[in-house]
């Protein structure tokens, strides 16, 4: 796979994932948390600590975290973060937890269980738990022996449709094959809205602006019509191969 290849296929992944999680923190608001008692204990023991520790496994299976991963785990920090009455303590130790669970191989199976468990009556949003760490082992373009097998052991032991399972997988193959190259770097900087003079700190605040703007999540909310919603989803790719070009140029 070529670089510009590569780049376009990584743009794409982040909206299908970062759709995946908005749709979980749509079931939550402050509403729901704000007699909640931030703590690590209890931010680990929770739905989320759980699945951040196996969002944790799958982003290190290959042996790394790369750039386009470690952005879209921070972009879910950020926002998961907002609806715990401390935000920041909150975001701090999502991170810890992931940090730590990273490094660890031996316990996937017992984390997996216990938010199967947790999440037991709640089928769709274990299957939004499952497709976003799918997605997220496509992070690089593809999916590697190691990440199949932690895939395959959180599925187990939630017990996962295997149609479903290989439903997901189909899914962004499809996706992955409409992906087309853009053409060059100035005109990734015109979808920012950015100059090839702008520092990264700029041209990261025009992307994450834009990417907010465009989410279709955010504009189904609004009451959009389908084809805007896809016309949005198109908008979002774009501006995420856009930001990849970029970084990828300035190394």
């Amino acid at each position: 796979m070529t670089n510009i290849i590569l780049l376009i296929v990584l743009g794409a992944v982040f909206y299908y994932i970062f759709k995946s999680y908005a749709q979980f923190t749509a079931q939550y608001s402050q509403e729901n948390f704000k007699n909640f008692s931030v703590s690590y204990e209890s931010i680990k023991n929770s739905d989320l600590g759980l699945f951040v520790a196996l969002v944790a496994k799958v982003a290190k299976a290959d042996g790394k975290v790369d750039a386009l991963e470690a952005q879209l785990i921070g972009i879910m920090f950020d926002d998961v973060s907002k609806v715990f009455p401390e935000p920041q303590k909150t975001k701090e130790f999502l991170k810890r937890i992931f940090n730590e669970e990273k490094e660890r191989r031996d316990n996937t199976e017992q984390i997996a269980h216990t938010l199967a468990q947790a999440l037991k009556r709640n089928k769709a949003q274990q299957e939004q738990f499952m497709g976003f760490l799918i997605q997220l082992a496509f992070a690089d373009g593809k999916v590697t022996q190691s990440e199949e097998e932690i895939l395959a052991t959180i599925a187990e032991a939630f017990a996962f449709d295997p149609n479903k399972y290989h439903a997901i997988f189909d899914q962004f193959e499809a996706m992955m094959k409409n992906i087309h190259p853009q053409a060059t770097l100035d005109d990734a900087y015109k979808i920012l809205g950015v100059s090839k003079n702008d520092d990264m700190n700029t041209i990261k605040k025009a992307y994450r602006k834009l990417v907010r703007q465009y989410h279709p999540d955010i504009i189904k909310s609004q009451g959009k019509s389908e084809d805007y919603i896809k016309e949005a989803t198109a908008k979002t790719q774009e501006i995420n191969q856009a930001y990849e070009m970029i970084k990828k140029a300035r190394g």
